[in-house]
């Protein structure tokens, strides 16, 4: 295969939706430049939300992209488990919903810094593997754990089943995780801001077009000025 094209070059903001891959993103834009293209950090298929596609020559600023905060919105059914530790799983255990103090309790420790295990259906490698094609063959593994940064968990809302959290986390943190840390799952996940840079400037995959490509230079300037990226590539 020939290699990819280096124009156009560029980072798009990809408002992508719930139920393709970040990978199907990536490859439907990739058939619309024809140039080398790739993302500065995945989504799950049922997320929906902010993902930076890197075009062109714009890939090598993947190292100064991947690591910056995140910040999602998500809805937690805190009545049950689930497998996956999303709404794709199948539910494991079923319980009460706790009580808007002990639910402050669950929340108060899961801010700062913490440690969570990986999920099994992440993208790690576990024994030279991806973790979830294991789990996908029904081969249970025991899972590392990661120690993450919390820099907010607020709650926008609280049903008495389900919560609403606006979560600001840094980078590699599973929100799965801080659902599964509060007794249950992910129903919802939206993320709505990476570094400094927000959804709702990104437009629908099926509206890409090459002038919506932000320049390099211009990325660079707007995480240097966040304070995420020391150097320059």
């Amino acid at each position: 295969m020939p290699p990819r094209a280096l124009e156009p070059a560029g980072v798009a903001l990809v408002d992508k939706p719930s139920g393709p891959s970040s990978f199907a993103v990536v490859a439907q834009i990739r058939r619309m430049t024809g140039a080398r293209t790739g993302h500065a950090g995945t989504l799950d298929p049922f997320a929906s939300g902010l993902l930076l596609v890197l075009s062109g020559r714009a890939t090598k600023l993947t190292p100064w992209l991947v690591g910056l905060k995140k910040r999602y919105r998500t809805e937690i059914d805190l009545t049950c488990l689930t497998s996956t530790g999303d709404p794709e799983g199948e539910p494991v255990d079923r319980h009460p919903p706790p009580d808007e103090n002990e639910l402050g309790r669950r929340l108060e420790g899961l801010r700062g810094e913490i440690e969570l295990p990986i999920p099994a259906t992440s993208a790690v490698k576990v024994g030279g593997e991806r973790a979830y094609r294991l789990a996908r063959r029904g081969v249970e593994v025991e899972m590392p754990v990661r120690r993450s940064t919390v820099h907010a968990l607020d709650v926008i809302a609280y049903t008495g089943q389900r919560v609403t959290l606006d979560v600001r986390v840094g980078s590699g943190t599973y929100i799965r995780s801080l659902a599964i840390a509060l007794g249950g799952h992910c129903a919802t996940l939206r993320r709505t801001e990476v570094g400094p840079f927000s959804v709702a400037d990104a437009v629908a995959p099926g509206a890409f077009a090459t002038d919506r490509l932000l320049p390099e230079a211009d990325v660079l300037e707007r995480v240097e000025a966040a304070g995420a990226a020391p150097k320059r590539p």
